[in-house]
């Protein structure tokens, strides 16, 4: 199938993209020795897991069904961090990851001996107290009041026992002098117990396969933890597996207008794209301009009832009309994995494009799949 002939609305992978990202990565495990992960809360189409194993060396999980997805499509180093963990669902967590990381020690007491049980390592998260964000306080695990991590204040040295390895998340699509800001912090306030660890997780945020980003330093970086502390540093990127590498194709319904020209697609921000409202930010459009900077500017809507479902103004060189399409790019993350039904939108297709540029589909959603979340 061609590209142009996809249906609509219809979530598309890049394969070559993908690939290219992927040896990116896998040039920084062969450099450094450091382990990467592909984290599944931002990327979990399973019909590439086959060709992401070829390149990673496995997958982190959230919850107990993305540490089922990741033992049954990749089969590789499986790794979870929850800051809570369910009773009834912990054991076959435990049957199913080999790295397990706790955010708390009270967690740890409750949970710790039935891991080491099944022969998990266990890990904590810690909360360095170092921001490094600025405007996007809900993506800042270490803004105040986090949940997430235990801070120096509670750290229970006298605790550790059994403790093989400590986590650290703080980043969001960031380069790596925000990492060596944060890797110097957690020296200072965790430093004295980083020799006592087996393993050293930087978590993820880690935009590696952006253009401009710093290769070098974040392998530098590695480097000087694994000599320094003789630990294995782990890394579990998602944007940075799947950046660029994904495109959502949406027709034009109907164009109004109301002071400005609108336009309603078929796709919605709210059910196909949410992290521009959450975000928010305007996802990029092929062949279109910043508003005004073409000769005719549109504000692209979705078809729900929601007022607020606008994905951005975008100016174009003719007017838009019913039947036209367009394509965002930069779809395949935080996309298909926090998309909805919400007033029974249909989720979009998914679709792979193979590297000779041919397309075929995964994946069609249809009434059921909205039906059966329901009762």
């Amino acid at each position: 199938m061609k590209f142009e002939h996809l249906p609509t609305p219809c979530y598309v992978v890049d394969q070559k993209q993908l690939r290219r990202n992927l040896e990116i990565l896998e040039s920084v495990t062969s450099h450094t020795g450091c382990r990467i992960l592909l984290a599944q809360k931002a990327f979990s189409m399973y019909a590439v897991y086959p060709m992401i194993g070829e390149y990673l060396n496995g997958t982190t999980a959230s919850g107990l069904y993305e540490a089922k997805l990741g033992a049954e499509e990749m089969g590789k180093e499986n790794h979870i961090f929850s800051p809570a963990y369910r009773e009834d669902e912990f054991d076959e967590i435990a049957s199913l990851c080999g790295h397990i990381v706790f955010n708390s020690f009270s967690q740890l007491e409750r949970f710790g001996a039935r891991a080491r049980e099944k022969d998990c390592s266990i890990g904590l998260r810690i909360n360095p107290e170092f921001s490094t964000q600025e405007g996007h306080e809900i993506y800042d695990p270490c803004a105040p009041g986090s949940r997430l991590g235990i801070t120096p204040a509670n750290f229970r040295p006298e605790l550790l026992d059994g403790v093989e390895g400590l986590h650290f998340h703080t980043l969001c699509e960031q380069d790596s002098d925000a990492l060596l800001d944060t890797v110097k912090a957690v020296e200072e306030k965790f430093g004295p117990w980083l020799s006592q660890m087996k393993w050293l997780n930087f978590g993820g945020g880690h935009h590696i396969t952006r253009p401009g980003y710093d290769i070098a330093a974040l392998e530098s970086c590695i480097k000087r933890i694994q000599e320094t502390y003789q630990v294995q540093v782990y890394l579990e990127p998602g944007e940075a597996v799947a950046l660029n590498a994904g495109y959502l194709v949406t027709t034009v319904l109907e164009t109004l207008q109301n002071e400005i020209q609108i336009a309603i697609l078929d796709t919605s921000a709210a059910c196909h794209m949410p992290d521009v409202l959450e975000m928010p930010y305007r996802p990029p459009l092929l062949h279109s301009g910043e508003p005004g900077k073409k000769p005719c500017t549109f504000r692209l809507a979705g078809p729900t009832c929601l007022a607020g479902d606008v994905i951005g103004d975008y100016s174009f060189d003719a007017p838009l009309k019913p039947g036209d399409r367009l394509v965002f790019a930069d779809m395949a993350i935080y996309s298909m994995v926090k998309n909805n039904t919400f007033n029974g939108m249909a989720l979009p297709a998914i679709a792979l494009q193979e590297e000779n540029g041919d397309c075929r589909i995964i994946h069609e959603f249809g009434y059921e799949d909205f039906k059966n979340r329901l009762s």
